[in-house]
């Protein structure tokens, strides 16, 4: 008669780290220690997996897995997965049916919300405690979302393309290193979104508001006008100053785009990726590279227009950005001369000013004209050149930053007492003078003639 065979129990990578695991504790006990000593000795262990790595367990999974091993051997080791549970065994049907019908008529309720609905509806009492734990466990197995905000996978992405040029200009900043004291950099680019076209590029020492209005600026003197500016939200380019010019230009808008959304920044992010491969890494440390900005301005503008926009494109089916710009029959839109769009780069900001003729403006004082004092004026304000005026008498006045030592030594102006201060008139005649003049006047008139008692001149 054959002997039974014992039945081979087929254990994966899981179960013998813990037979392995199980086997020390066993041991140190043959050793003479303790069956807690043991535990915690082969719980501050590291144990190396299959994989090779190290793993470290707890003494609680030590316990668990000695209580198994003791009760069904080497079986009680495995690792068995536990049934799939549809619902929920602790929630009632008619609450897991509520949760999921107002899921999917308001995925952005929450859970509070959710229960407070279904007290709201009788389904629950409203003294029952609900775990919320629970109802969001069940959400993940009825594969409902859980957030009120949608995540930025789920949202509704997607790629794009303009048809013509102009009609989207995209633009970001890209820091680099330049020269051998590695100064910091940061290099502007304004980009057509339809044709690839590298438009304009400005450098400057940081993403500032006014490095960029100067860029947009250029850029509108050399193509003109767009319907939209595709921004991102550097410093530069959420200012209230950026914000006011695009919004004076005429028929242009200003779009701030999602932050980590590659669907919309996906062709200006890959052009500063370009541009890092192409130029701005061997900027980095060269000792023959002057890291002025304007000097790095027509570095980086020689690229733009004598490599980059004369580079055929694969995406845009072999074409080069300058055939693809130049191919578009879209009509540009100029400005009238230079003098209308300076005025466009203009803001105004209401100050008051002080006793002693002083406006304060972002930290510094400026001298205001004579007479305005505890007045409230207009402040125009050029953001290109940062330059400060008012409107005085009818006529631009340039503000000046107040000079205190030249102040300390200037002679002042008479105080004449007539409104404005600015013309010197003659004072009033009080009565008394008049009557001074009547009786004790001069005996010859304006025109040096003599005045005969009698009513006749000689």
């Amino acid at each position: 008669m054959m002997p039974k065979t014992k039945a081979i129990v087929r254990l994966d990578a899981e179960s013998l780290f813990r037979f392995e695991v199980v086997s020390m504790v066993r041991i140190l006990q043959t050793q003479g220690m303790t069956r807690s000593k043991a535990v915690t000795e082969t719980a501050g262990s590291l144990h190396r997996c299959n994989d090779g790595g190290l793993r470290q367990v707890s003494k609680r999974s030590v316990y668990r897995w000695l209580a198994a091993f003791e009760r069904d051997h080497i079986a009680g080791l495995q690792n068995m997965q536990r049934p799939a549970v549809a619902t929920s065994k602790v929630l009632p049907p008619a609450l897991a049916g509520f949760i999921e019908a107002q899921k999917n008529e308001d995925p952005h309720a929450s859970i509070p919300e959710l229960i407070r609905r279904a007290q709201e509806f009788k389904i629950i009492d409203p003294h029952q405690s609900i775990s919320r734990s629970t109802v969001w466990r069940l959400c993940g197995r009825l594969n409902l979302s859980t957030r009120q905000r949608p995540h930025k996978h789920e949202a509704d992405t997607r790629r794009f393309a303009h048809a013509h040029r102009m009609t989207v200009v995209l633009c970001d900043g890209k820091h680099f290193r330049v020269g051998p004291k590695r100064h910091k950099r940061v290099a502007l680019t304004f980009l057509d979104d339809a044709t690839r076209y590298g438009i304009h590029v400005v450098v400057g020492t940081s993403e500032a508001a006014q490095i960029f209005l100067q860029g947009l600026y250029e850029t509108i003197r050399r193509v003109g006008y767009t319907d939209f500016y595709y921004l991102d939200h550097g410093p530069g380019f959420i200012s209230t100053n950026t914000a006011t010019v695009i919004a004076n230009l005429p028929h242009t808008h200003l779009i701030h785009g999602k932050a980590k959304y590659p669907a919309g920044h996906g062709k200006i992010e890959k052009f500063n990726q370009t541009l890092l491969h192409d130029v701005l890494r061997s900027l980095d440390g060269a000792p023959d590279v002057d890291s002025d900005c304007g000097s790095l301005t027509l570095r980086l503008q020689h690229y733009l227009t004598r490599v980059y926009n004369v580079r055929q494109h694969e995406s845009l089916e072999g074409e080069s950005p300058a055939q693809r710009w130049g191919n578009d029959k879209r009509p540009l839109r100029f400005p009238e001369d230079d003098d209308e769009l300076r005025l466009y780069f203009e803001t105004t900001e209401q100050r008051k000013v002080t006793n002693d003729h002083v406006i304060r403006f972002d930290g510094t004082q400026y001298e205001a004209p004579r007479g305005r004092a505890r007045q409230s004026i207009t402040v125009y304000r050029n953001v290109l050149t940062d330059e400060l005026s008012v409107l005085h008498r009818g006529e631009r006045v340039r503000l000046q930053a107040v000079d205190l030592h030249r102040n300390a030594t200037d002679r002042r102006a008479s105080v004449v007492n007539n409104g404005d201060g600015d013309d010197l008139k003659p004072p009033p005649k009080t009565a008394a003078t008049l009557a001074f003049e009547r009786d004790c006047g001069p005996v010859v008139d304006d025109d040096g003639g003599f005045t005969d008692p009698q009513g006749q001149n000689t």
